[in-house]
């Protein structure tokens, strides 16, 4: 009787416990298809969708991107000039702000003053964030004109010196991708600032 009494007593523990959104999901996998989103720009403006940019794309990159996040601060400088360097052969760089301390204020002048030239979008409520199982910031996902993930981790290994990079895996899974061949290395693990989720 006890038991029973206890377990009717956790049940709308448990049914909480299953019904709570998994943000700690595994998120896409190298080779499945990655989620489809729609969001709006910091900067405001109609919502970008990820459909719309992958058909006129040769690949997409996703970044989860922060403001204040001295990891992020460190790659603005590289993510604005890849943005330009692959834009021009095809390929569509997108930064997203989950956090709910940056508000899209902050996020549309930060890219302002880091010469974004690439849509750079606000997820209030980390929606896509938690779609994507995104942790970090940054945090980039390549995919390719199917939607398919094809690279998922870090741009390099330092936020530091540029010229310190000795493995520069965003730009050799770009380059792969644009010479069709495969990812050399298509996951990496990233790391930066944790993503502050409501």
């Amino acid at each position: 009787m006890k038991n029973r009494l206890a377990l009717a007593a956790l049940a709308p523990l448990l049914a909480f416990c299953v019904a709570a959104p998994a943000q700690d999901a595994a998120g896409p996998k190298i080779g499945a298809a990655a989620p489809d989103f729609s969001l709006p720009p910091a900067a405001g403006g109609a919502p970008v969708a990820l459909k719309e940019l992958l058909g006129k794309s040769k690949a997409v990159v996703v970044i989860f991107d922060a403001t204040k996040c001295p990891y992020a601060i460190g790659y603005k400088g590289r993510v604005a000039d890849m943005g330009k360097e692959y834009a021009a052969r095809g390929v569509t760089f997108v930064t997203i702000n989950s956090n709910k301390t940056e508000p899209a204020s902050e996020v549309a002048e930060d890219a302002k003053k880091n010469g974004f030239s690439f849509p750079v979008l606000k997820d209030e409520g980390n929606k896509v964030a938690d779609l994507y199982a995104a942790k970090k910031t940054p945090e980039v996902y390549v995919l390719n004109p199917a939607g398919t993930l094809l690279y998922h981790g870090r741009i390099d290994e330092t936020h530091e010196d540029p010229k310190n990079v000795k493995s520069p895996d965003l730009r050799n899974a770009l380059d792969a991708i644009l010479a069709g061949r495969a990812v050399p290395a298509a996951e990496t693990k990233a790391f930066g600032c944790s993503i502050k989720r409501v």
